[in-house]
């Protein structure tokens, strides 16, 4: 019982053709190309261990080797990082312990065993899903159409004139705003709305040539943005500005009641309220003792 057996060591040497080496370590290389590591040197050269590189092919028979292991004499050679430990595996591995199942209940008299159930076979794995493809992004939203420029009630040949002459005149003040004949003929009606609604020449010209952005690429679109998002309101009339007269309250004047002498509020002379009770009760009384 205290001798050491090396099954797996005897199983192995007897798989090498021709005379083993006296002494050394015994290399047996076989070709692969998959299922292999690289172990480190304090395993390639541990003095109790013996080295193959595909262990499953020792099992095989001697005639469906590719290749003639090779020994190496001499201890001093050392395995490449190519070759893999194998550990000596048990001589008789311990039978694994199965739990035991349920209990089966007796099968009564007259009745016939339940049907083992057939397991049901398990469906293949759901296939990888292909790689994610962004979609194309859906077209934007259609942008809302600009505001018309404004128009004048009458657009008078002054308000023209004057309308005309400050587009012209926003160069000299922004060299940005070189506008052309046409479109200084196209902005004039909007410029006479706000001169129509009162709006000082000069706060127009601040309006349109303050503020500008950097590079200024279309003047004549921002010219119409302005004229449009900006145009003021009118100017309120004279009657609008008036505040509202606050809603008057008559107060009845005193009376002095011809019975009692007091005073009480009401637009006519006579009785106060409890004389005139006091009169219709009396009166009632003499009519029914008539």
């Amino acid at each position: 019982m205290d001798t050491q057996h090396h099954t797996a060591l005897t199983r192995a040497l007897a798989e090498v053709p021709g005379p083993l080496p006296t002494s050394g370590v015994i290399h047996i290389t076989l070709p692969h190309t998959d299922r292999f590591t690289v172990v480190g040197n304090h395993l390639a050269q541990h003095p109790d261990l013996i080295f193959c590189n595909q262990p499953a092919a020792l099992l095989c028979p001697r005639s469906q080797s590719s290749q003639t292991p090779v020994a190496a004499p001499g201890p001093q050679a050392a395995p490449g990082p190519s070759q893999t430990h194998v550990p000596d595996p048990d001589p008789d591995p311990a039978p694994v312990p199965v739990p035991p199942g349920p209990p089966v209940p007796p099968v009564p008299p007259g009745t016939s065993a339940p049907e083992t159930p057939v397991p049901l076979p398990v469906a293949p794995p759901p296939p990888p899903a292909p790689p994610f493809v962004p979609l194309v992004p859906p077209p934007t939203a259609p942008k809302p159409p600009r505001p018309p420029l404004p128009q004048p009630g009458a657009l008078t040949p002054e308000l023209d004139r004057a309308a005309t002459a400050l587009l012209s005149d926003l160069r000299r003040h922004a060299p940005q705003f070189t506008l052309s004949e046409g479109d200084i003929r196209h902005l004039a009606p909007a410029v006479a709305t706000w001169l129509e609604r009162a709006a000082h020449p000069d706060t127009i010209r601040r309006t349109l040539t303050d503020d500008l952005p950097q590079p200024l690429r279309h003047p004549v679109k921002l010219l119409k943005h302005r004229l449009a998002a900006l145009l003021p309101p009118p100017l309120p009339g004279a009657c609008e500005l008036v505040a509202p007269a606050r809603p008057r309250f008559v107060v009845s004047p005193f009376q002095t009641c011809d019975d009692c002498d007091r005073a009480f509020r009401s637009a006519d002379p006579g009785c106060c309220r409890d004389c005139r009770e006091t009169r219709a009760h009396r009166g009632e009384d003499v009519r029914a003792a008539a």
